[in-house]
């Protein structure tokens, strides 16, 4: 466990966060070592990392949104101690399982789990993975002060967010990239206008974005990236929001000095 101290985030580069929130330690998406490939496909596409990430030394929760490998590093689940909790999709849960986890507990939509006295972490509808499954967003909850975290990583906003309280850090992304003919892979600019307009967030974090990361293969070729962090500061002021965007170099930590806008219970 570690101390209590300030509430902060450090992006670990692609999807991969680090949260301190109430003194707990919460890693998101781990992918920290070895290529990122897709059913033993690296032709088709691979991720390079320059160098490893180091494995935090104290983890008290690992938190899944996908079982897809960019979300579920099959390398990176093995590097970890299996004893540290996982809270993951029913699809994280299975990769977590397969890799030897004992604590696992999968969320559905609407399901939540406590951390502690600390976090409470809610699950709510997230991207859609092919034409029937869908995977999650999560909302983290500080219990001590209030404050409210979303992440999303594929900028599929959940729909009811215009009727819960506001966040105060949405993290998604801000760049959108299309495969032709097949369509939107990830929605950035416009995913995150709506989280913006459903939301209320006081600050926007980009996530899936390749800070250091290199891509290979044939896929990558033909991805084609629009938007990005200037294009939706354009768009936050041309919809009169007072969302600031917040971007981060890969292993940055920033600290959540925010007043939270809803009040803790």
């Amino acid at each position: 466990m570690s101390k209590k101290g300030a509430d902060t985030l450090t992006w670990l580069d692609v999807n991969s966060w680090l949260l301190n929130l109430s003194g707990r330690s919460i890693l998101i998406d781990p992918w920290l070592l070895g290529d990122l490939v897709f059913s033993n496909m690296g032709w088709l596409i691979r991720g390079i990392r320059p160098q490893p990430v180091t494995i935090p030394n104290r983890l008290d929760l690992l938190l899944l949104s996908q079982g897809l490998a960019d979300h579920a590093h099959p390398e990176t689940l093995a590097a970890l101690d299996k004893s540290i909790p996982v809270v993951a999709s029913e699809a994280g849960a299975k990769v977590a399982l397969a890799k030897g986890f004992t604590k696992v507990t999968s969320l559905v939509p609407g399901q939540s789990y406590q951390l502690n006295d600390d976090v409470m972490i809610e699950a709510l509808p997230g991207a859609p993975i092919g034409p029937i499954a869908k995977e999650n967003a999560y909302i983290l909850t500080v219990l001590s002060t209030g404050l409210r975290l979303y992440y999303e990583p594929h900028g599929y906003p959940a729909p009811d967010l215009d009727t819960r309280p506001p966040v105060d850090v949405a993290i998604t992304p801000l760049v959108s990239l299309t495969l032709p003919a097949l369509g939107p892979v990830i929605r950035g600019g416009e995913g995150a206008l709506e989280l913006a307009q459903r939301s209320k967030p006081q600050w926007l974090l980009p996530t899936a974005d390749g800070g250091d990361v290199i891509y290979e293969g044939l896929l990558a070729k033909f991805l084609k990236a629009s938007g990005g962090v200037d294009v939706v500061r354009s768009q936050l002021a041309n919809a009169n929001l007072s969302t600031e965007v917040k971007s981060l170099r890969p292993m940055e930590t920033l600290s959540l000095d925010l007043q939270p806008q809803t009040v803790a219970v």
